[in-house]
């Protein structure tokens, strides 16, 4: 009899208590990632990361491997999206970088920026600095995005890029 109620609590306390428990640390993540999520979108500039794959895929935004001082921004509203991304890369993976888009370094235009005085409001970015510079604009059919491409040559070994990728919906 003793043993039979035993197993009786022993099933209930079960049947409480792991759902329960199971509760507890489902609300703990769900209130961990809502706090990433906020953080994430709250940003009101370049973060210093890497954009995440989803974003590099539906940018068509590569980054070579290696690459440092990569940095990201991402603006969503109901005509455009944009995503603006920075990296340094070497002198062959500048090469790499623009055949991806089937370009080459001959498509680059000296002197000239094609991202627009906004987008460099935006980010930040400052284009008066040592030179010299070099820009292009890849254009593509709807639905693939646009990309305003700037590349500083002020280190010719170690080139740094800024790209500004746009989607219309």
């Amino acid at each position: 009899m003793i043993r039979r109620r035993a197993l009786t609590l022993l099933i209930i306390g079960l049947l409480i208590g792991v759902p329960a428990g199971y509760l507890v640390i489902s609300a703990n993540q769900s209130r961990e990632s809502g706090k990433d999520k906020e953080e994430k979108y709250a940003a009101t500039g370049l973060t210093p990361h890497w954009p995440s794959r989803v974003q590099r895929r539906v940018y068509q935004v590569t980054i070579p491997v290696p690459s440092y001082n990569v940095g990201y921004y991402e603006t969503n509203n109901w005509r455009t999206s944009r995503l603006y991304v920075q990296f340094q890369t070497t002198d062959d993976n500048l090469d790499a970088y623009l055949k991806t888009m089937g370009l080459g370094r001959d498509d680059l235009d000296s002197d000239d920026i094609s991202i627009s005085a906004r987008d460099q409001k935006i980010t930040g970015w400052d284009f008066t600095g040592p030179g010299p510079w070099y820009s292009l604009i890849h254009k593509q059919k709807n639905p693939a995005p646009t990309h305003d491409i700037v590349v500083s040559m002020a280190d010719p070994k170690n080139p740094f890029v800024y790209v500004v990728s746009r989607t219309v919906p």
